[in-house]
């Protein structure tokens, strides 16, 4: 038994898949870092698993809890089946499978296999839970129903995008066009929500479309806290000519790392420059006050530009800053 398992260990780590898998004839050290990728890989995919169905069932409670029953839809692709469902006997289960299908053939021509393998697992998991699951109806309230549906669907579908899928597939739709098109993806995804609550207003009603607009604001800001995390990280350069200072003050007052680049300094009429270093560190929002405290103790002159990182791996930004 323990040789099977070395030998799908060994195979997993080979890239010429036609090679021995005999453990005997490999290294120590192969077999080593072979352990280790595999362990990665497992643990990448125990945790998409987890994400993943962790926002089926987040998806399924916001479509059965809330929408279904008061006849809101949502944008995208879900919004699609959840309009269809509401004006024909077709169950949304089937809707959602269905009207999926060419977008994770798109997807797996955008985005590679295992993408389109991913998403139609997760499709398929949620088209069954929809379908066999039963939840309570929280709320008659229209409000609350718009609110609380788009959160839990939008919770979903952001657990599943975590988990390296997605549950709607109109991203992918908006990918493909953008690149064919020239425009951006939001601008799609602008055009096709207009078209699909625009079908909402005139089949179901203007009221229904309007807490549908709302259904779809609150599954996209969740959408969006769940992808980009709960922290705000921004990315600060620093172009000082005491950099050495401020890179000292950054690790040892801040608790933080940094990134020294060698470059030039230009100034003057004429554009003489000047060799100096740029210090480029990471720091949460909450953070920011502190460390600009801090270069201005140093070099008030410093030259300091600030932009938005939506989210960081590694390094020593998600760790306790030291204690001082």
């Amino acid at each position: 038994m323990l040789d099977f398992l070395k030998k799908i260990i060994i195979r997993s780590a080979l890239k010429d898949k036609k090679k021995s898998a005999d453990p005997n004839k490999y290294s120590g050290y192969f077999i080593a870092k072979a352990y280790r990728e595999f362990s990665i890989k497992i643990k990448r995919w125990l945790k998409d698993t987890i994400l993943i169905s962790a926002g089926i069932v987040s998806a399924s409670f916001g479509f059965k809890a809330f929408l279904l029953s008061n006849k809101f839809i949502d944008g995208g692709a879900t919004g699609i089946s959840l309009l269809i469902s509401a004006l024909t006997e077709i169950p949304l289960s089937l809707l959602i499978v269905c009207i999926n299908v060419p977008f994770v053939v798109l997807g797996y021509k955008v985005l590679g296999r295992q993408f389109a393998v991913k998403t139609a697992l997760a499709i398929t998991g949620l088209a069954i839970c929809v379908g066999t699951l039963t939840f309570p109806n929280v709320t008659d309230d229209n409000l609350l129903v718009a609110v609380f549906g788009g959160f839990f669907l939008g919770a979903g579908i952001g657990l599943a995008v975590r988990g390296g899928a997605v549950i709607d597939g109109t991203e992918v739709l908006a990918i493909f066009l953008s690149k064919k098109l020239g425009t951006t993806i939001g601008d799609i995804i602008i055009l096709i929500n207009v078209l699909i609550f625009s079908a909402a207003a005139y089949f179901l009603s203007i009221e229904i479309a309007l807490y549908s607009m709302i259904t779809y604001l609150s599954a996209s800001k969740t959408l969006d806290f769940i992808i980009e995390g709960i922290e705000e990280y921004i990315g600060v350069t620093i172009v000082s000519s005491r950099s050495e200072e401020v890179r000292k003050n950054i690790i040892n007052v801040m608790g933080r790392g940094v990134t020294v680049y060698s470059g030039k300094r230009g100034f003057g009429k004429k554009g003489e420059s000047q060799e100096i270093d740029i210090i480029y560190t990471v720091v949460t929002r909450l953070e920011l006050n502190k460390l600009n405290t801090e270069i201005e103790k140093i070099d008030p002159g410093a030259f300091v530009v600030m932009n938005s990182v939506k989210d960081t791996k590694g390094g020593m930004i998600k760790r306790r800053p030291l204690d001082h």
